[in-house]
């Protein structure tokens, strides 16, 4: 696979993203093993931006090491700062899983409760929610019910 080629301005803006992180990948005295290549592929695929570290005083090594696991990966190569290395590729989309009888099944659903004076964090709570399940406003998870209109009001219709 070759490497992805980035705008420098693209680059830039990766290695502003990447500041932050901190290395997922080590590559120790063995250098680049298979098992350390595919713990990047790992590592790509469900971070997309990743920094790995090399416990190597070769520069020229580490220059190529960058190179390699960019063309083996099909990954961006970003920065090469020190015993560092950044590495980007796009993440996969996930592939929706549907039901073969078309109805709707279990559901995960991210519940945000904000604080109510406003300095602190919001209270985030992953739900899981059936089919016949809904989230109500104050965040309360009710069934869904077919609304039933009172005996009152059939009568009046009539």
């Amino acid at each position: 696979m070759p490497a992805i080629q980035l705008t420098p301005a693209q680059r830039k803006e990766k290695r502003a993203d990447a500041h932050h992180l901190d290395p997922v990948v080590m590559i120790g005295g063995d250098g680049l093993t298979p098992a350390v290549v595919k713990e990047c592929d790992q590592a790509l695929k469900a971070h997309g931006l990743i920094k790995v570290r090399v416990f190597s005083d070769d520069r020229a090594g580490r220059e190529g090491m960058l190179q390699i696991l960019a063309d083996q990966l099909g990954a961006a190569p970003i920065q090469h700062i020190g015993k560092l290395l950044v590495l980007w590729r796009p993440i996969p989309e996930k592939e929706a899983a549907e039901r073969e009888d078309g109805k709707p099944g279990p559901r995960v659903v991210k519940i945000v409760k904000f604080s109510k004076s406003g300095n602190h964090r919001p209270q985030v709570k992953k739900v899981n929610l059936l089919g016949n399940q809904r989230v109500a406003q104050g965040g309360e998870i009710k069934r869904a019910k077919k609304r039933v209109s009172s005996v009152k009001k059939q009568s009046q219709a009539n």
